[in-house]
């Protein structure tokens, strides 16, 4: 029944393979950046970013309306009188209205002459502009850093499910080899007993770093929105060489400039003494010149009680005219609005200080952390690898043991549990190396495509 499911996952798993095609790490990366949700929302909100500086350049510059206003009013009166017709003759009335009206039709030219307060804020939007730019690109290197993990998850997964069926299969030998000696009687039954709980709980893995597989799988259709083929395997020989240049102090030196979410926070930081001068500016006073071009035309008539017809009571000949306008503000009192904006302002600076210090702190960390896992992880491939070595040679010696009888079936077990190991430690030293390689150039804000096409060539 086990040697059934092991063979019918190996028929699925060729299946799979036969039916997809091979897929290496660029691919993966250009699918990502063509579809990846989350940097296409950081370039919308760098877009988005952008727009504040034509926001704010438009208030330095003129500000050109038109209007057509309409306004109508009613008066009235209660006394009695009389009043001349059109031949001269009296009319009593009782009580009069009066309607006037009055149209207005104009066009205004304004502009600021003087406001320190527009001038900062357009200097904070370039500032949060250029941040936004640096946040994008930092996206975009994350993307990069996405696609290799993800990438080489599946690459880690797939080596796992390979030891770990291998394990199974020669388990499943050992627990037939054991149960035979055990019928000519040249075992005790522990053996079997022994043997049967190793295989099950080898069973156990290769079920669960299937799901393994699978979910590595899907973190990578989650970044390409589309089902991943076969992947392309790291080969054996890797050139495990240090970084360039070999100092972490130069590398924190490069990291400090050209880190993007650092560049990013520095900008900020810029950004936000900017609005503090903006704040500071609602203290100062402002001019403001307008030019006007208008025409204003009145008329009304007059209803008097007991008299049918109104009387037109006034009239005039509207003409186009010009004016000119400036006008100075001084502010003198706001309630402590303006003290208030500045105070914010101010808090606002010293929260993007310490965000700057936070994420510098943490770019230099991971630059030197990320070295010293380079330089580490070259030992480690080599070391795993001597271990595999090592322990291959150990279950051959172990196993032969055993069938002389020199050996217990509890040390064969342990021998095949430590090649298990060594072999999935050597796997993943394998794909840290190269990973680690890529979180340096991150750190330092350097990586580039072609530290991914690099990667390409070293797969097979």
């Amino acid at each position: 029944m086990i040697r059934m499911s092991s063979l019918s996952l190996a028929l699925l798993l060729a299946l799979g393979a036969s039916t997809a095609q091979a897929e290496d790490l660029v691919q993966i990366y250009q699918e990502a950046r063509a579809s990846d949700p989350t940097l296409a929302g950081a370039e919308a909100t760098k877009l988005a970013t952008d727009e504040n500086v034509d926001q704010a350049r438009s208030f330095l510059l003129p500000q050109l309306g038109a209007n057509i206003d309409y306004t109508r009013s009613r008066s009235g009166t209660n006394g009695e009188g009389t009043v001349l017709d059109e031949n001269g003759n009296q009319l009593p009335y009782t009580g009069s209205t009066v309607h006037s009206n009055t149209r207005a039709i104009g066009a205004t030219l304004s502009q600021s002459i003087l406001d320190i307060s527009k001038w900062t804020a357009l200097k904070s939007s370039k500032y949060t502009a250029a941040a936004g730019d640096a946040t994008y690109s930092a996206a975009q290197q994350q993307l990069m850093i996405d696609s290799a993990q993800a990438y080489f998850g599946v690459l880690s997964a797939i080596d796992a499910l390979k030891f770990a069926d291998a394990n199974e299969k020669a388990l499943a030998r050992q627990l037939e080899q054991a149960q035979q000696r055990f019928e000519v009687g040249l075992a005790a039954i522990t053996d079997v007993n022994d043997a049967k709980a190793q295989h099950d709980q080898a069973v156990a893995s290769v079920i669960a770093n299937q799901n393994s597989v699978d979910q590595a799988r899907e973190a990578v259709r989650r970044l390409t929105n589309k089902e991943p083929g076969e992947f392309k395997k790291l080969r054996e020989n890797l050139p495990l060489d240090h970084p360039t240049p070999d100092d972490p102090n130069a590398w924190v030196d490069v990291a400090l400039k050209q880190n993007p979410s650092l560049s990013s926070s520095s900008l900020q930081v810029d950004a936000a003494n900017a609005n503090v001068n903006t704040a500071r500016a609602g203290h100062l006073p402002t001019i403001t010149g307008t030019l006007g071009y208008s025409r204003t035309e009145r008329w009304g008539d007059t209803r008097y009680g007991g008299i049918a017809q109104p009387v037109p009571s006034f009239s005039n000949d509207p003409k186009w005219g010009p004016s000119i306008q400036f006008s100075l503000n001084v502010p003198i009192f706001s309630g402590g609005y303006t003290q208030s904006r500045v105070r914010q302002a101010i808090h606002q600076r010293d929260f993007a200080q310490d965000q700057f210090e936070f994420n510098r702190r943490l770019v230099e960390a991971n630059t030197r952390n990320n070295f010293r896992s380079v330089i580490a992880g070259a030992s480690q491939v080599e070391a795993t690898k001597a271990a595999v070595v090592s322990a291959q040679s150990s279950v051959e010696a172990t196993r032969a043991g055993y069938e002389v009888g020199t050996r217990t079936i509890v040390d064969v077990l342990i021998s095949q549990q430590t090649l298990l190991n060594a072999q999935s430690q050597y796997s993943s030293a394998r794909h840290a190396f190269v990973l680690n390689g890529l979180l340096l150039k991150q750190a330092a804000g350097v990586i580039e495509l072609k530290d991914i096409e690099a990667i390409n060539t070293l797969l097979e």
